[in-house]
């Protein structure tokens, strides 16, 4: 099958989590399993929102960088950072120092933290059908789909930053709204937790 490679270990992966020890550990524990919790979903927006322009292995290779200068992520927290913290956050080299960015997560933070009804039930509410057949091939895995492009839409009528619609179909797949293993990867046919 087209974008399957065998692991060490023997287990099929979609190859791009063979790539890295980083991205298998990634492939095998989180990408695509549901994220619930608006502190949870606000990371996983903010860290997508980063990742625009870069390749996923430098955020997972910061992201402890990443939660520590922003807080944990915690909304609350990171809704109250001020100008003096955006000049923190561009002295640290644990992060990716990026002024635009930088604002926009802190930004999204006063939007996520007034939400009504919360971050989580509004990401959720573009969940993917359930019973979306499993893509067989990388090339079966779109980069936009109709419902990300819904996200990102009601993500920016809200106020948030950096959430087009691919970043939004990419925040989609890692928080597990849909489920892009390919078909016989062991992520999607073994036990989740």
């Amino acid at each position: 099958m087209s974008g399957l490679l065998a692991g060490p270990d023997g287990l099929l992966r979609c190859a791009w989590g063979e790539s890295a020890d980083d991205y298998r550990v990634y492939h095998d524990t989180e990408w695509g399993r549901p994220v619930h919790g608006d502190d949870a979903l606000f990371e996983r927006v903010c860290l997508e929102a980063f990742q625009s322009g870069l390749s996923w292995i430098t955020i997972l290779r910061r992201r402890e960088g990443f939660r520590s200068a922003f807080a944990g992520f915690g909304i609350a927290a990171v809704a109250e950072f001020g100008p003096a913290d955006v000049e923190r956050l561009l002295q640290d080299a644990g992060i990716i120092r990026n002024r635009a960015k930088i604002e926009a997560s802190i930004a999204n933070a006063r939007v996520a933290r007034d939400l009504d009804g919360g971050l989580d039930a509004l990401i959720w509410r573009f969940a993917g059908a359930p019973d979306r057949p499993a893509p067989r091939a990388l090339g079966d895995v779109p980069a936009v789909t109709p419902e990300s492009t819904a996200l990102a839409k009601e993500l920016k009528k809200q106020g948030f930053r950096f959430v087009g619609p691919t970043t939004a179909y990419a925040l989609m797949q890692a928080c597990g709204l849909v489920n892009d293993h390919l078909a016989d990867c062991h992520a999607r046919t073994g036990p989740r937790p």
